[in-house]
């Protein structure tokens, strides 16, 4: 008797909890404008924040409440979503300039030295607290796919040689992978970029090549040859301006000067380093022209 009198507390309490909360739900209901779902659909969800929103539920919100937004923040989406975003929300779409991820690194198992082997928990990260990792490089690819693992697009996969390599056809510069890697080795490259930095060491020409044979030295022979000076020297580390270098050059001189080359073409879709190889136009003819589509 004692157990169905407590039963029947218990359901009467969920039935009044439950009315209370049904009245409570529809007294401070708040409406969501539409729009916002709307907009929500033509975006990729890819949930990357390359907007600077946390997700695109977010970012959709934020666009369309708020009058300072801008409707081009979705990189992944590029100028098509960018057009869509901003015909829905009365606003006007600026210029979105198509990028793609790029490894700044050609230390594959071959070429760039260990300092000690490492059979820890197969992440970059965790690597990197054990001595900055196995490679005597403290700057180069660790090789342990985090990048890999973290992009929404699927986008990203490791190469037989240790290092990552980018589908130019999924790739929507959305900036995930750079942001996980421990290194900073990737980075986004415009598609209009005609060369690349294989390289992200910031020691000096020595030491730098002692710890991988395909290093750039700082020996400033790319920054001399470069009658355009889109090519600098940045703490031991040659950087290239890719807009200069696209609009200005035709003939990238300093890509023969290179006594490492460490400073190769810009063709997408391979191991980074492997860009002299004879098969590199063939196996890259699809690279060429990527679609750099949502995936």
């Amino acid at each position: 008797m004692t157990s169905i009198m407590i039963l029947v507390v218990l359901t009467g309490l969920g039935l009044v909890f439950g009315f209370i909360l049904a009245f409570a739900n529809r007294k401070f209901a708040i409406e969501v404008n539409p729009l916002i779902h709307i907009v929500e659909d033509v975006l990729p969800k890819g949930q990357c924040g390359a907007c600077g929103y946390a997700g695109c539920m977010a970012y959709a919100e934020a666009v369309v409440l708020k009058p300072e937004v801008s409707p081009s923040l979705c990189i992944p989406g590029k100028e098509a979503v960018a057009k869509l975003v901003a015909e829905l929300t009365g606003k006007a779409a600026e210029a979105v300039e198509p990028r793609i991820a790029r490894v700044k690194c050609a230390g594959t198992e071959a070429k760039a030295v260990k300092s000690h082997g490492y059979v820890g928990v197969q992440d970059c990260m965790a690597a990197n607290l054990l001595f900055g990792g196995p490679k005597v490089c403290k700057f180069g690819c660790l090789g342990l796919g985090t990048c890999v693992k973290s992009c929404p697009f699927k986008a990203m996969s490791m190469s037989p040689e240790g290092l990552p390599v980018i589908d130019p056809n999924k790739c929507t510069g959305c900036g995930k992978c750079e942001t996980v890697c421990p290194k900073q080795v990737i980075a986004m490259m415009p598609l209009t970029a005609h060369v690349r930095v294989n390289c992200n060491s910031k020691d000096k020409g020595a030491a730098a090549k002692k710890a991988c044979s395909v290093a750039c030295i700082a020996c400033t022979l790319c920054v001399k040859e470069c009658p355009y000076g889109a090519v600098k020297m940045e703490n031991n580390l040659a950087v290239v301006d890719s807009k200069v270098c696209a609009e200005q050059c035709s003939d990238a001189k300093c890509l023969a000067k290179c006594p490492t080359k460490a400073i190769r073409p810009a063709v997408l879709g391979i191991v980074p380093g492997t860009e002299d190889q004879a098969s590199v136009e063939t196996a890259c003819a699809s690279c060429v022209k990527p679609t750099n589509a949502v995936g």
